[in-house]
């Protein structure tokens, strides 16, 4: 798979992160980009970056920033479920791989058990999908926060770097299956242990604040997807009160879209 990276070179942490993956490999074959302008207000379009040209996928390395200022280690699909405050456009969300994802955040998860500093003081998580930039090229943004301290910080950041670099070796497992999760909050804690520790391969996530669900928000979700989508997996108390809930899953029934609850999920110890 060919992939690429780029960052915003006045970010402080995508600028360490893509500065600790030329350590690890400098190779033609794997285009780092140097945006000039905010990543989540770019043109990442192939007319504007050639070398994008046959990219399978696109791994924007960034700052995660936080009103509790914790640290963490963090994956997501960039895009807006409804405004869009924070750049790409309103109801519009990247094309993105539920199986890149999994595979990315099982590699970010072992990277930093093999470091246990980092994984006793950084939270690993993902996030639900928001901000910009909009792209076709599937993408995924690889983030290290939380404060400034944490952005400079190097040894996070070669785990970030070797985890993007994991892709060289990637291939996908058609034992998973794709699914997109629905409900719950920004920081996914139903959704990371399934990412983790089961077969369902979760690529877009829309949390709670993106309700109510829209037949344009799931198709959005749906055809912004590579894989064929099988279900939805549903944050069962993290979708609003029980009418909205009810309102949700009548409208996924008529979609032909089945679902599971995340909590009778069994994890694969």
């Amino acid at each position: 798979m060919r992939y690429a990276i780029t960052y915003y070179k006045e970010n402080i942490a995508g600028k360490n992160i893509a500065d600790r993956f030329r350590e690890l490999a400098f190779s033609p074959q794997i285009p780092i980009i140097e945006l000039k302008k905010e990543t989540l207000y770019s043109d990442l379009s192939v007319k504007k970056y050639p070398e994008l040209i046959n990219i399978d996928f696109l791994v924007f390395a960034s700052t995660h920033r936080s009103e509790k200022g914790n640290p963490s280690l963090s994956i997501h699909t960039p895009g807006n479920w409804r405004s869009a405050d924070l750049g790409g456009e309103p109801g519009k969300v990247c094309m993105t791989s539920a199986f890149v994802i999994k595979y990315l955040f099982q590699e970010l998860e072992k990277n930093a058990k093999n470091n246990s500093d980092v994984y006793e003081k950084y939270e690993i998580t993902m996030e639900a999908t928001h901000h910009g930039p909009l792209t076709n090229i599937p993408c995924c943004f690889v983030e290290l926060g939380s404060q400034e301290k944490d952005w400079r910080d190097e040894k996070s950041a070669m785990i970030l770097a070797k985890t993007i670099f994991s892709l060289d070796g990637y291939k996908p497992n058609y034992d998973w299956i794709p699914v997109i999760g629905i409900g719950g909050p920004h920081y996914t804690p139903n959704f990371n242990p399934i990412q983790l520790n089961s077969r369902y391969a979760i690529g877009h996530i829309i949390p709670e604040y993106s309700l109510p669900l829209t037949e344009s928000i799931i198709k959005e979700a749906e055809t912004k997807t590579k894989e064929q989508i099988k279900l939805a997996l549903i944050d069962w108390k993290g979708c609003g009160k029980s009418e909205q809930r009810q309102e949700a899953l009548g409208l996924l029934t008529k979609l032909g879209l089945k679902y599971e609850r995340t909590k009778l999920i069994k994890k694969e110890e």
